[in-house]
């Protein structure tokens, strides 16, 4: 997609010159002024610009109570972005049936032209649906498996995706054959090779996290590919934690299936998602819920989910605009800066664990563990104590505390971080919180350099 050619006409730049409202005062600032300095640098020296992205943050209203480090969940949206949501909303709401019935078909294409050209794909093989999840579902409960086919998963993927192929194993006898994947693997060889191994003559499909969403490890997706097809078995990406996070395009992974949600790392709404499946696959996949009326080669017949609110997903027109507007590449370096920040800082302490990847092979999420800490304690002290919110993970194979920064998360965020951690690595920590039990967060300290009101 041409950047500029796109954002000729955007509705996002009518409103970046607006006052955008932060922390309960007004300050006059265009995406354009705040992003210029950064995209004249090289990316990786842009990253560091610490003061540059302290005025980025302005573009969100954070809120002053906590310090937000789990934003891998879903992503807060930009000003702008969320202007348009509500904007949205309000024009929806003047015209409501007659848009839906004469309208909403147009605009719904015009943002799957958009969200096809930023993924490298035609837009006959996107199809918009609501999460990550529902994307994959439709998948994997759509395609026919038999007694007997084989399925390579990792207990590493994203539960729902697990659960999902229990599911259709209880209904067909098919079997789902989990591997090892390494926590630190020497190589992408390693990787590839723990996949290879478990192909039989009886594999259909492949499920791979594009990035594990408990570790933040970048998997060799397009490697992984092209060793499955060689061997005649389909591969289906798990994109969630990848769209709007690292550079590239789907076309650059050769998968059959892939799903992503788009309010998280692109920014988007709440309930938008992108389904992409290669034109040769959708005739064999059934639709999750009938629909007689369309093509059964039509990427269409997987949109039928009922009535459901468009201002959603008309909204991610707006998330797009301010992705482009700051580039992908960028947002990479910048996250993974503020990764590679923290880890840093705290990898070497004693009794300290990282279970993500050298600095390259990961980007924003990142999850240590502290020896003789359960992950649930150290997450809710990290929010009663130090107003810092993160999110226990409790797997089969990792056990911490994933920690997901955004561009809005400043360094000294970061070093309130790393100083609770040590302090809790030399004991000093009030009294442990009962399990299950409601954050007390002290009240919110006084804005200063580094922080965000």
């Amino acid at each position: 997609m041409k950047r500029r050619n796109f954002l000729k006409n955007s509705a996002l730049l009518a409103i970046s010159p607006s006052l955008v409202k932060a922390s309960g005062r007004i300050n006059t600032i265009t995406l354009e002024e705040n992003l210029a300095a950064l995209n004249r640098q090289p990316k990786q020296i842009a990253a560091s610009m610490n003061d540059e992205w302290d005025r980025i943050a302005m573009l969100y209203d954070v809120s002053s109570d906590f310090i937000n480090l789990e934003n891998g969940y879903c992503s807060m949206l930009p000003v702008p972005v969320l202007e348009s949501f509500i904007q949205k909303t309000k024009d929806l709401n003047r015209k409501l049936t007659l848009f839906m019935r004469k309208e909403m078909e147009t605009e719904r294409q015009a943002i799957k032209n958009n969200l096809a050209d930023i993924a490298g794909v035609p837009t006959s093989e996107i199809a918009l649906v609501r999460n990550t999840t529902e994307g994959m579902n439709i998948v994997i409960h759509g395609i026919d498996l038999k007694a007997g086919d084989e399925i390579i998963l990792s207990k590493q993927d994203y539960g729902s995706m697990i659960d999902a192929f229990e599911q259709k194993a209880k209904r067909t006898g098919s079997v789902n054959k989990y591997i090892n994947i390494p926590l630190a693997p020497l190589s992408k060889q390693a990787i590839i090779d723990a996949y290879a191994k478990a192909i039989t003559p009886k594999t259909k499909l492949i499920l791979v996290s594009h990035i594990i969403n408990i570790t933040g490890q970048i998997m060799p997706v397009r490697e992984i590919c092209d060793m499955a097809h060689a061997r005649g078995v389909e591969v289906i990406v798990d994109g969630a934690h990848s769209f709007g996070l690292i550079d590239f395009r789907i076309t650059d992974l050769d998968c059959d299936y892939f799903a992503t949600s788009l309010h998280k790392w692109f920014g988007a709404p709440i309930g938008a998602g992108l389904l992409h499946m290669k034109t040769s696959k959708i005739g064999k996949v059934w639709p999750l819920l009938g629909d007689t009326g369309k093509d059964r080669n039509s990427i269409e017949k997987f949109e039928h989910i009922g009535t459901n609110p468009p201002a959603v997903y008309l909204s991610a027109r707006a998330a797009i605009e301010f992705n482009l507007l700051m580039g992908i590449k960028l947002k990479e370096e910048r996250l993974r800066y503020l990764k590679n920040y923290w880890v840093d800082k705290v990898k070497d302490i004693p009794k300290v664990k990282m279970f993500t990847p050298a600095a390259n092979q990961s980007c924003a999420i990142a999850t240590f563990a502290i020896d003789g800490m359960p992950p649930a304690e150290i997450e809710q002290l990290l929010l009663n104590q130090h107003r810092i919110f993160t999110v226990a993970i409790n797997n089969d194979e990792v056990s911490g505390v994933r920690v997901t920064p955004h561009v809005f998360t400043s360094v000294g965020q970061l070093d309130k971080l790393v100083e609770a951690i040590r302090a809790f690595v030399e004991g000093k920590f009030g009294p442990i919180p009962e399990p299950g039990a409601k954050p007390t967060m002290p009240a919110p300290v006084k804005s200063g350099k580094g922080k965000k009101k």
